[in-house]
């Protein structure tokens, strides 16, 4: 008679299993979403850009992430603190890192960036859910939450893989004033009155 193999090992192979399957699957969704997977996005983006790092007060893990409108401002709520937004711009940005649950992000240094850069970011963040549901809608509940929530961490890996970038914005000291004159043009230092 042959022998049955043991319970532990039967879950192991199981879970090896769900971990390729589930493998496949982060696969299928960053090549389906391309140029708008939200790391990438991040990446070549965001860190391009002159940015300053933005660090998250500790907060429950899944927290919601809610927008107020107050007459105080613009406030983010995650979990149960509230963060004082400078506009609702900013406050969308931020919303999708704190859903995906990261500690530091970048944001952008130029606020006229930060609008279209969250548009991205959401798009991103909702495409990357909805096809996620798309590719697992035969699959039952358990596994459809336990891919949702791997492919955040995914994601969360990856955003803090890349890094917040510097605390401070690095400023350009040459300016006009300071700078060297053009080839056959005269320069300010000689012009001045005696």
């Amino acid at each position: 008679m042959p022998s049955r193999p043991a319970p532990q090992s039967l879950c192991k192979c199981v879970e090896l299993l769900l971990m390729n399957n589930a493998a496949k699957y982060f696969e299928k969704i960053e090549r389906e979403l391309g140029d708008s997977w939200l790391p990438q996005i991040y990446r070549e983006r965001i860190l391009k850009l002159r940015t300053r790092a933005y660090d998250f007060p500790t907060h429950a893990k899944n927290a919601k992430a809610e927008i107020h409108r107050t007459l105080l401002g613009i406030e983010l709520k995650v979990g149960r603190k509230r963060l004082l937004c400078p506009d609702l711009a900013t406050a969308r940005y931020l919303a999708v890192f704190a859903r995906i649950g990261c500690r530091s992000v970048a944001i952008p240094y130029d606020i006229t960036k930060i609008s279209q850069v969250a548009d991205d970011l959401e798009n991103s963040w909702h495409r990357m859910l909805l096809t996620s549901d798309r590719l697992t809608v035969d699959c039952s509940a358990p596994f459809r939450t336990r891919i949702q929530c791997q492919l955040i961490g995914k994601v969360r890996d990856e955003i803090e893989t890349a890094g917040a970038g510097p605390r401070i914005p690095e400023f350009r000291l040459v300016t006009k004033q300071n700078a060297e004159p053009q080839k056959g043009t005269r320069g300010t230092k000689g012009n001045a009155k005696r």
